[in-house]
């Protein structure tokens, strides 16, 4: 018998139209959908404008997810992480997974998760505004009583969800920005008793706790105090003194170099992989890309891109993978995807006018289908 995997593709969760705050970015009331609509090549040969094979669908629209689930679980994609976001003491961008997941009448079929993308928002995402991509619109950071109503409502709205993932009977949580946590909460020690209160409310609501998971990023020194001058300690230390549970990649723009061919970039994170292994007290679930190419959203040309990542070269990292997760029975058996949709991040499932369903049949190939 085929052993089961759990294959995980994060959602960029824009692709809606339907939430009002996004039109200050994308004002024609598609999402980024209109960013991905208006691409241009940067270059001979860029490959760009890429087509959604499936049209500029809303994806907070559950008849839309109930199509985006079979196609995904048919290919062997059983669990998708939702980017989930927090400003200006609100949630943004939540109806994509609100109104088009947990209204699918299918989504028994596949697991979700939330990863809380708690970084800061500046007009990175308008490239009618691209140049002022340091100007920030938001602060990911937040306070305690913002944390403590971010904790109730994703215990309460999503947490009981029969089809939201568990490890050990825990749900999972990432956070995105460990860092930016710290900064807004007012240091390590403000910090590490928040995610107290958060274990406490989550086995207060019936659970045995919560699987608290962290984002890694190439730079893992960070900041101890929270504050300038604090000391300096390494996000490996900083995450097992808080009693995070595990960890995972969101992008391979993160952790390895991305001007180069992908065949070599995951190489690099293989070798990053075998790092961790040793070194790292969590437990480590190994990520894949798909590709990095974020020009669409800037009228300038960045030159720092993934070349050649081709459907067949997706296929050996996948298979890389695999391997790793094969290494350690003793870990579930869960492998990050980026992603389902990150279309101006070029690193995306969803199927478009170039390769159609390839890089999905090249998860089938290598895990299997539903």
């Amino acid at each position: 018998m085929r052993k089961k995997y759990d294959v995980a593709a994060y959602v960029w969760p824009a692709y809606t139209g339907d939430e009002q705050r996004a039109r200050l970015f994308w004002p024609d009331g598609i999402g980024e959908w209109q960013t991905v609509k208006n691409a241009y090549p940067k270059f001979q040969g860029h490959q760009w404008p890429r087509l959604p094979r499936w049209g500029y669908v809303n994806e907070a629209d559950p008849y839309v997810m109930e199509m985006e689930i079979e196609a995904a679980t048919d290919h062997g994609v059983n669990v998708f992480i939702y980017d989930w976001y927090w400003y200006d003491h609100r949630p943004f961008l939540e109806n994509c997974l609100n109104d088009g997941f947990l209204k699918a009448k299918n989504n028994h079929l596949m697991k979700f998760y939330l990863m809380w993308a708690n970084h800061n928002v500046s007009y990175g995402w308008d490239i009618r505004n691209s140049h002022l991509r340091n100007n920030m619109v938001w602060t990911g950071q937040v306070d305690l009583s913002d944390f403590q109503e971010i904790g109730r409502r994703v215990i309460r709205q999503y947490f009981s969800h029969p089809s939201y993932y568990c490890i050990d009977g825990k749900p999972v949580f990432i956070i995105y920005d460990l860092q930016n946590l710290i900064n807004g909460l007012g240091g390590f020690d403000a910090t590490r008793k928040a995610l107290d209160w958060f274990r406490a409310e989550t086995e207060a609501a019936g659970f045995p706790g919560v699987h608290l998971q962290v984002i890694l990023w190439k730079e893992m020194n960070m900041n101890l105090s929270g504050v300038d001058g604090g000391e300096k300690a390494t996000l490996r230390d900083i995450a097992a003194l808080m009693n995070f549970e595990s960890a995972t990649h969101y992008q391979f723009a993160q952790c390895v170099s991305v001007g180069q061919e992908y065949q070599k970039a995951v190489l690099e994170a293989q070798q990053l992989w075998k790092y961790l292994e040793k070194n790292f007290p969590l437990q480590y679930f190994p990520h894949i890309s798909i590709g990095w190419d974020n020009n669409p959203r800037f009228k300038e040309f960045f030159p720092n891109i993934l070349s050649n990542n081709t459907p067949e070269e997706f296929r050996k990292a996948l298979l890389c993978a695999k391997e790793f997760v094969d290494r350690h029975p003793e870990q579930p058996p869960l492998i990050t995807i980026n992603s389902w949709n990150e279309w101006t991040e070029g690193s995306f499932l969803e199927p478009d006018d170039l390769y159609g369903y390839a890089y999905l049949e090249a998860v089938k190939s290598v895990f299997g289908g539903k």
